[in-house]
């Protein structure tokens, strides 16, 4: 039958994996790196995969297709549910690149006083993977009673103390509104409003742009409907803080 599908263009595509987890039919899989539509019986053609695509290698096509199987969907993702219980509520596909999990690190017990422990050697106080708010799930077991940490990428090079000063003891959330030419806010919105979130730090640069990221931040802090403390730290392109 001739029906409205979705196309990928492999050469645009980057392997990302945004819309395999973005399709809930699972019509999309992650193969030798890019992203194809290997179940055309399970793509519904309603394009949900279609607006996280980081590079545009999504568009809508009508051609002679398989008709749209609901009942196989459905026996899919039953079966996905299973083999996510299995492994421990961990999605067993998907890329290992974006793959979620809690980092425990031997240096959390560093007492609060110490910003270096006594070897002299900095630590990283990145808590979860992955960081990148494109890659983050909405959900996960790391937003529970968190703090975040929204940050623009530069920052952590900008400012030397990133980690001890800004990012320990918080869930870190990075990304850069220029390059990513995408708006946060509706990902931020539900991250914040769907987990138990205690406050928000907002770390921009002095630059414009960065002015994207704390739009969105704001902007997912009133869409939300919670009341929660937050503040904006802004960093000189010298490594000060300027507020």
């Amino acid at each position: 039958m001739i029906r409205k599908i979705i196309h990928i263009d492999e050469e645009k595509c980057n392997g990302c994996g945004l819309c395999a987890s973005a399709c809930h039919e699972g019509a999309i899989d992650i193969v030798d790196g890019k992203a194809r539509l290997v179940r055309e019986h399970f793509c519904d053609g309603l394009g949900d995969c279609l607006p996280g695509c980081p590079t545009g290698a999504i568009s809508f096509e009508e051609r002679e297709a398989p008709a749209y199987d609901e009942a196989a969907v459905k026996a899919s993702q039953a079966k996905k549910a299973a083999e996510k219980l299995l492994h421990g509520g961990r999605p067993a596909g998907g890329c290992p690149g974006s793959r979620m999990m809690e980092l425990h690190r031997e240096t959390d017990a560093v007492p609060e006083q110490e910003t270096v422990p006594a070897g002299g050697r900095a630590v990283s106080r990145l808590n979860q993977w992955p960081c990148q708010i494109k890659l983050l799930p909405t959900q996960a077991p790391f937003f529970q009673g968190a703090k975040l940490l929204i940050a623009a990428d530069c920052t952590a090079y900008a400012y030397a103390n990133m980690h001890e000063e800004f990012m320990k003891g918080k869930v870190t959330l990075i990304g850069c509104p220029k390059l990513d030419a995408v708006d946060y806010s509706e990902k931020l919105t539900e991250i914040i409003r769907d987990n138990d979130i205690k406050s928000v730090t907002v770390v921009r640069m002095e630059v414009p742009c960065c002015g994207g990221l704390q739009r969105a931040a704001e902007t997912a802090l009133r869409n939300s409907g919670k009341f929660i403390p937050w503040q904006i730290i802004t960093i000189s392109r010298d490594g000060r803080i300027l507020d």
